[in-house]
């Protein structure tokens, strides 16, 4: 009998507690309205779900106490170079003063600044850049630094991982983080043969380090796609290591050196150093002169290229020279959603087009406002999405979207140039250019770890504008007249999953 008027007592304390933390929430009052109906009709299976997937850590105290050991090494770096990189305006003069607002804000909760003298590739075609890739881990010396959503176990995947477990045995740090919770198919075995090696190998949701923390984090995902070589080169996008990525799908992804190494640098040590990882030595030695990179080797015996297309070549685009670039990372530790108000300041501004590739359109009503606003006002808003989803709930939802936005104006067109389209990109006025690996939806606004790169740059928007205009080439372009005779199944489909959008 005690007992059981314990449990009642702590369960009573329990949901009261969490209902007062509700109501505190700052943010979305729908979203606040909606978990307390649930609690109030569920009690026991609303606090269990609310523990899982709804609990907001968009508090400055709770961001300080999961970022401890980062910060303080952050605090450790000496004035001068490294400090006006990180936190100084160095390059901001350089950035045209009607998107200099812009750098601020993307700024925010120790993120990184612009920074200039830059060279950066665009890449669109995976195979390049797994010829890039492989080419770069050959040629690292100190370490190698990893952070993947999703890595493979077929042959394109095999090829980085033994160079990966090569390097380390080499004598090379290798650091790598996996995203283990969507990784389900990849299971001890495969992490223990890469820690034989000599590979750190870090799972970003650990359930060693305690229950709560565990049970509380499984909604979050890293979905960041990172390689820093030796502090010199970088690669940050929207590619991961799998397959699909080398053999199909249409992506884009950058290969970057330059001081905007050293902010994809810091992006990662803060992951490695929260999620429970050490450092082998001083922090601020992770942050060299960068200069020019290490040149590529020579193809060697453990070079497998990557297989040539119906021509037998793979064009690149020309690397770009001396790019203002600001590395943006965000997760749902962050004071304030970055990436979301990014979006919304970059439509804001936009004076003559901005043009928008995702694979998953489920946009925030910040965000969709912003462009329905944008096009109103005689902005060429462009938005380009799959024609085929690669889940088939995500094209019943991304159309959901679409009535709204050609009424507003939005021009909407459905890539059928391959398999499907993963790029996360947009480009504005010939000037500003972002790539990243946030989708337009709730959970890379909210939940996931994700980073995005803003280029200010004009010969780089122009050059993404012209891939743009390609892809254009093989869409169909979604009409207000075609769009308006669909069959009262689909408008009834839409209108059902658009109910669900926010979890998805």
């Amino acid at each position: 009998m005690f007992l059981n008027i314990l449990f009642s007592a702590l369960f009573v304390l329990l949901l009261v507690g969490v209902v007062l933390v509700i109501l505190f929430e700052e943010g979305d009052s729908g979203r606040k309205a909606a978990w307390l109906l649930i609690i109030t009709i569920l009690p026991v299976i609303g606090l269990v779900l609310y523990l899982m997937v709804g609990i907001s850590y968009r508090y400055r105290w709770l961001y300080r106490i999961f970022h401890k050991p980062w910060l303080e090494a952050q605090a450790q770096l000496p004035e001068g170079r490294l400090k006006e990189l990180f936190e100084g305006e160095r390059s901001l003069a350089a950035v045209q003063e009607h998107w200099r607002s812009l750098v601020p804000l993307l700024a925010t909760d120790d993120a990184n600044t612009v920074c200039g003298g830059n060279d950066v590739e665009i890449i669109t075609d995976g195979r390049r850049k797994y010829d890039l890739l492989v080419r770069d881990l050959l040629a690292a010396k100190e370490y190698i630094h990893v952070e993947y959503y999703l890595f493979g176990k077929d042959p394109w995947s095999d090829g980085i991982r033994r160079i990966l477990m090569q390097k380390a045995r080499e004598g090379v740090k290798v650091r790598f983080i996996h995203e283990n919770i969507v990784n389900f198919d990849l299971f001890g075995k495969y992490w223990k043969e890469m820690a034989d090696a000599g590979i750190e190998v870090l799972p970003f949701t650990n359930p060693r380090r305690h229950l709560l923390n565990f049970v509380t984090r499984l909604n979050y995902r890293d979905h960041r796609k990172i390689v820093v070589i030796d502090g010199r080169t970088g690669y940050c996008g929207g590619m991961n290591i799998k397959a699909r990525y080398f053999e199909g799908w249409r992506d884009t992804h950058l290969r970057v050196t330059g001081d905007a190494v050293l902010s994809l640098q810091s992006s990662f040590l803060s992951t490695w150093m929260t999620a429970g990882g050490t450092i082998d030595r001083e922090y601020g030695q992770f942050f060299p002169e960068t200069g020019d990179a290490a040149a590529l080797p020579e193809p060697g015996a453990e070079f497998r290229p990557a297989r040539p297309g119906a021509d037998g070549t793979v064009v690149p685009h020309p690397v770009l020279k001396e790019v203002l670039v600001q590395v943006v990372p965000d997760e749902a530790d962050n004071r304030w959603p970055i990436t979301q108000m990014g979006y919304v300041r970059a439509i804001s501004l936009a004076r003559e087009y901005i043009w928008l590739q995702t694979p998953y359109f489920v946009p925030t009503e910040p965000v969709l406002e912003a462009l329905k606003a944008a096009a109103l006002s005689g902005v060429d808003v462009r938005l380009m999405v799959p024609f085929r989803t690669d889940a088939p709930l995500m094209g019943p939802v991304n159309e959901s979207f679409f009535s709204e936005c050609l009424a507003a104006g939005i021009r909407i067109f459905r890539w059928k140039g391959g398999t499907f389209i993963h790029a996360k990109t947009f480009v504005c006025d010939d000037y500003l250019t972002m790539v990243g690996s946030a989708n337009i939806d709730y959970r890379s606004f909210m939940i996931n770890h994700e980073i995005n790169t803003f280029l200010y740059d004009r010969p780089a928007a122009l050059q993404y504008k012209s891939i743009f205009l390609e892809d254009q080439e093989v869409s169909e372009e979604v009409t207000w007249d075609r769009w308006t005779q669909r069959s009262w199944f689909r408008k009834l489909r839409e209108r059902i999953f658009r109910l669900f959008a926010p979890l998805l």
